[in-house]
């Protein structure tokens, strides 16, 4: 089994998210509407799994008129996450880039309009399968298409740049079964989400700290998430990665970092803002702590955790890390000094681990990996010798971030609602008017 033919159904969305895209991206009618009209239908597109990065990839698409009448035209539009591209843009499509932003990971569109009649009880396919480019950092990733039998409108100002590769056009499949004019939207239109998944691995890895002091001090610990790629790591509304941070003996928290919620006992369980996390790409958890007393040995921990699986991640050595404190008078901590991984059993702390990926779009004061390619390695915090901080360290001290494993709902619906439905909305009662 490669490393990623595991069915990762993290990413489906529930059918609150995509009855959610549909009404967005739809414009579907209003609640206690009758029975869906007749419209565009898309046929059946079956989840792309095991595809070698570099590759390309070719997709069929078809749909069926279901009206009682020919259409004029048809538009059509295929979404893609970052870790896919598509290849060429036929002159009557236009295409537009996206960066990641609220709650959302780069994406690519292309938006495409078929002059040509569409005759009712037909199916219709692409002359041309829809051609995508497969990158080197793809691992799981996302392709939606969409249909209208009226033009969608372009919403926050995105103008799609025209192609310059020859028209592709629309071919009558007679042989084929037409789909039932029960299924389309309520709108008349239509939209599919396809799952692909590459055969590729995602490194994640945790860095640990070394501590120096005396009691009293308050010193800073910072430690790190650091998806080492090459494959970016997407989830469906919840953090691509959770690392559980266990303080050393001895110490207590006198401000803790972003992201994160106190489960007592000295530990606190972190997660990110976004539910991606791009290759070399992470997160910087930054705490407080106030030695208050010398506990000769004392010694912390940072793990990978959480319930979600890994499999993409084949090295565990790196899963796991140190955080060595050496107080002023108690003994150096740690014999060597080295807070990396041990490679001994590479167990994480807390199960398998979860994923997704995030480097950029993360807030409340966290900030993103460097993409410095973590090992299990360490930094040194000496004293500032600073003294007297409020603690908020506390029970409650999760900075705000209560839902930080599972995102808020806001974030993971936008996220659900994907590229597309963001950009492009059907105004179907202005141009009624």
């Amino acid at each position: 089994m490669t490393p990623t033919s595991h069915g990762h159904r993290a990413l489906r969305w529930t059918a609150g998210t995509v009855g959610a895209l549909a009404l967005m991206a739809l414009g579907a009618a209003p609640a206690g509407a009758a029975d869906p009209a007749p419209g565009v239908v898309l046929g059946k597109i079956a989840p792309i799994d095991g595809v070698k990065p570099g590759s390309a990839l070719s997709v069929p698409i078809s749909f069926t008129n279901t009206g009682p009448a020919a259409l004029d035209k048809v538009w059509m539009e295929f979404d893609v996450t970052r870790g896919l591209s598509h290849t060429e843009v036929p002159s009557n499509c236009g295409r537009w880039d996206g960066q990641a932003h609220d709650d959302l990971p780069a994406f690519s569109n292309l938006l495409c309009e078929f002059d040509q009649p569409v005759r009712p009880g037909v199916v219709y396919a692409l002359e041309k399968p829809v051609a995508l480019k497969v990158l080197d950092h793809s691992l799981y990733d996302l392709l939606r298409v969409a249909i209208w039998g009226t033009e969608p409108v372009s919403e926050g100002g995105f103008e799609p740049i025209p192609g310059t590769a020859p028209a592709v056009k629309l071919v009558e499949r007679p042989d084929d079964t037409p789909a039932a004019p029960g299924s389309a939207r309520p709108d008349g239109g239509d939209f599919a989400t396809v799952d692909v998944t590459a055969e590729n691995t995602a490194d994640f890895q945790v860095t640990g700290a070394r501590l120096e002091g005396g009691v009293g001090d308050t010193v800073p610990l910072e430690v790190k998430f650091t998806n080492a790629g090459p494959g970016w790591v997407l989830r469906d509304g919840v953090s691509p990665a959770v690392v559980r941070i266990k303080m050393p003996a001895g110490t207590s928290v006198a401000k803790s970092a972003g992201f994160c919620r106190n489960l007592g006992s000295a530990t606190y369980e972190c997660g990110m803002g976004d539910s991606w996390v791009d290759e070399h790409g992470g997160q910087t958890y930054d705490f407080k702590l106030r030695i208050d007393k010398a506990v000769p040995g004392a010694k912390g921990s940072v793990a990978l955790a959480g319930k979600l699986p890994r499999p993409f991640d084949t090295v565990r050595s790196n899963d796991t890390a140190d955080i060595l404190l050496d107080v002023a008078g108690a003994g150096a901590t740690g014999g060597s000094g080295s807070t990396g991984t041990t490679g001994g059993s590479g167990t994480a702390s807390g199960g398998s681990g979860t994923a997704s990926t995030g480097g950029s779009g993360s807030t409340s004061g966290s900030t993103s990996g460097s993409g410095t390619g973590a090992t299990g390695g360490s930094s040194t915090t000496r004293s500032t010798g600073t003294t007297g901080l409020s603690s908020t360290g506390g029970a409650l001290a999760s900075t705000g971030s209560g839902s930080v494993l599972p995102l808020t709902a806001a974030a993971a619906g936008t996220l659900a609602l994907g590229a597309g439905a963001l950009l492009v909305a059907r105004r179907r009662a202005d141009r009624q008017r």
